[in-house]
């Protein structure tokens, strides 16, 4: 059976004109995306990122402006579904309490399931570096945004 796989991200831009990347390793696959996740039943897009900035990195966002929904077909690297995402622009509440890396994958303790967080700045931000087609289109206009504002 297929069906709709909906996801919402955030976009966290800092003064520095860094962007926020989750590295992230879920049994054995490893992979690069913007923090957030999938919608569940009964929520909308806006308390979905809400609870997943919670659940990711415990902060409380503000949502400033829709940036990308997906327009284009992108099968699930994990099931049978058709993934639509939805991208915000959004800032933190407070000063984010995290433990910052330099290095992709750079991963505390072990498990099945790890997570870490990089500044990136947009400037320098690698496509091949992101993971998910979605993303990496995400990436390349927010590189593109960027370039425009200098």
């Amino acid at each position: 059976m297929s069906y709709f796989n909906v996801r919402v991200y955030g976009l966290l831009i800092n003064q520095h004109d860094e962007v926020l990347v989750s590295d992230e390793e879920e049994y054995g696959f490893r992979f690069s995306k913007f923090p957030g996740g999938g919608l569940e039943f009964g929520e909308g897009l806006i308390d979905g990122l809400k609870r997943e900035f919670m659940e990711e990195c415990n902060a409380e966002i503000e949502v400033l402006s829709h940036f990308y929904t997906t327009d284009f077909f992108e099968k699930s690297s994990f099931n049978d579904s058709q993934v639509i995402s939805v991208y915000y622009l959004v800032k933190e509440k407070a000063p984010l309490q995290l433990a910052f890396k330099d290095t992709i994958y750079d991963f505390d303790g072990s498990g099945e399931i790890l997570q870490a967080f990089r500044w990136v700045k947009i400037e320098d931000l690698n496509i091949e570096d992101i993971t998910f087609k979605t993303d990496k289109t995400v990436a390349q206009l927010l590189k593109n945004q960027y370039s425009v504002k200098v």
